[in-house]
Order: structure tokens, then sequence, then C-alpha cells
């Protein structure tokens, strides 16, 4: 799965979660945080597309991640293993 898709998730995801950013026109350059996510919000955010691609990676490997296309690239580089 391209990291694109991992990207089109992690979106799908978060306006699961924050419902007030269903309109916002997401970019890779951004982060979870700065879109007013919480702590919980993103381990949800997370988790909910891990389970979407049937993944079990711990949190603390995807903390590094700097923002959504940083994120997307990580995820996407542990489901290629």
């Amino acid at each position: 799965m391209p990291d694109q898709d991992v990207f089109a998730l992690i979106v799908e995801h978060t306006r699961e979660v924050i419902p007030e950013l269903e309109e916002h026109p997401f970019q890779p350059a951004e982060s979870l945080r700065d879109l007013g996510a919480n702590s919980i919000d993103r381990a949800e955010i997370i988790m909910m597309t891990l389970q979407s691609l049937s993944l079990s990676i711990p949190l603390v490997e995807l903390a590094q991640a700097q923002n959504i296309g940083e994120l997307a690239e990580l995820i996407h580089g542990k489901s290629a293993r």
C-alpha cells in the first residue's frame, strides 16, 4: 500500500475523531497537534489507522513523526516489512 493510501487513512480517521476538520484540506506537512488533536486523539487516530491496516506497531516507534506525511511514511515503511 503506497504511503499516499496510508495518508488518506490517517485523514479519514482524523475526520472521524475530530469532526470539525471534515472540510479541512489536509496537507502532509501539517501535524495532528497543530490541527487541534490532543494526545488521546492522536493515539486514537494512529490506532484506528493501524487497525485498518492490520498492523501492530508500538506507538513509541511512531513518535518521531513530526507531521502527517512523516507518520504515513513511517507506517508505510513498517507495513512493507
